[in-house]
């Protein structure tokens, strides 16, 4: 089995999947025919498939006797974002873009599965073919609620994500932690309207949100070790209807990331502090507040174990361990629910390009990816699926 070979023969047509994906994104639980391409496919490969959690699609490929099971991922949903790129493969689905490389992450993984459908009687075991719907907004809950780590029960589980931050060719992979905790927040700030002529009649909660936003960075840098990442951003702000009125109300939203040692203990001190800083701005400044807590993805956990298997995986793929980086970040991403339920590991796959315009970063309008990098991916995910099985 000359698994460079076969994926080089292949890569033309996965660098087409791709772009298939990418000229037709679908956000999340909408991806329908995302998983019509997806099931047609893998039932084309052979395997039993199956639709899981609306639009997740799950495809089994049986080795040639018994034994484990690993569960490989990639995720499915665009982004709500207008494509600037000027390129043949642009979306055609207007305010619509997968400007996360979510459709590589298909590409990489169909063709793994080809290539490992040919050859199941090689490995023992069984190889579960993952396709995630809704990731940006916490899909993995609903596939695990809906058994896709049962019957089969799996054993391991691994994913790629391809990453502009990292220059084509290296690959992040680390023991632990790789990918932030995330709590989403939502903050209304209940003022009382008036004139802008007389604003000592009214409270505006417009200089109260301000006072809110700049405050409760202290918390990043006053009352956080230096040493235990902490990130609290705002990304939406709402409120005012006139330049004369002052508002009633003003409406914020944003996302706290951390990686801590002990995540659950750490989160309910984080979210005191958040709280306790809106509660006495509002009550020092004569306003009412609600503040809502979204709960998103706990932090990426990569098992050294399988960080291993992947870091031989690598090394036979590119031919050079040294363009591994160790490499952990604050974005977050819901295969950390996986990681929790089995041993798994997730790397990064540097696809930052400015020659090939694909250094922008992710969610980015003009986001691209390096579609050399495609083949490498598939690769790692075949050799990293035979190496937990078969050692």
């Amino acid at each position: 089995m000359n698994i460079h070979q076969e994926v080089n023969e292949l890569k033309g047509e996965i660098v087409a999947l791709r772009r298939d994906f990418h000229m037709y994104p679908e956000i999340g639980f909408e991806e329908y025919r995302t998983a019509e391409v997806v099931t047609k496919y893998l039932t084309e490969c052979g395997m039993e498939v199956k639709r899981v959690a609306k639009t997740g699609v799950v495809g089994l490929l049986r080795g040639k006797e018994t034994g484990k099971t690993i569960l490989l991922r990639a995720d499915m949903d665009a982004l709500p974002v207008e494509e600037l790129n000027d390129v043949p493969y642009k979306s055609k689905n207007q305010g619509k873009m997968h400007a996360c490389g979510h459709d590589g992450h298909m590409a990489m993984l169909l063709g793994a599965a080809k290539v490992l459908s040919t050859h199941k009687n090689q490995f023992k075991g069984n190889v579960k073919f993952v396709f995630q719907p809704n990731e940006e907004v916490t899909g993995a809950m609903d596939m695990i609620d809906a058994g896709v780590l049962a019957d089969p029960k799996v054993d391991a589980a691994f994913g790629i994500h391809l990453w502009s931050p990292l220059k084509s060719g290296q690959i992040g992979l680390a023991n632990g932690p790789v990918m932030a905790a995330n709590e989403e927040f939502e903050i209304t700030i209940l003022g009382k309207p008036g004139h802008t002529s007389a604003p000592q009649e009214g409270v505006d909660p417009i200089i109260i949100a301000s006072t809110i936003i700049q405050t409760l960075q202290s918390i990043q840098t006053r009352e956080t070790d230096v040493l235990t990442p902490t990130s609290i951003v705002f990304g939406r702000i709402k409120g005012g209807t006139a330049r004369n009125i002052v508002t009633e109300k003003v409406e914020m939203g944003g996302t706290i990331r951390f990686l801590y040692e002990n995540e659950e203990s750490g989160k309910k001190e984080l979210l005191g502090k958040v709280e306790r800083l809106v509660k006495g701005i509002c009550a020092a400044m004569r306003a009412e507040y609600e503040i809502k807590f979204i709960p998103s993805n706990p932090a990426v956990m990569n098992h050294p174990e399988i960080v291993e298997l992947v870091r031989v995986s690598v090394k036979e793929t590119y031919g050079n361990e040294g363009t591994i980086v160790p490499y952990m970040c604050m974005g977050g991403d819901d295969f950390a629910y996986f990681t929790q339920k089995v041993p798994s590991t997730y790397c990064f796959l540097g696809i930052g390009s400015k020659d090939k315009g694909s250094n922008y970063p992710h969610h980015h309008p003009r986001f691209d990816i390096d579609e050399d990098i495609l083949a490498y991916g598939t690769e790692v995910h075949i050799r990293t699926a035979l190496r937990f099985l078969n050692r």
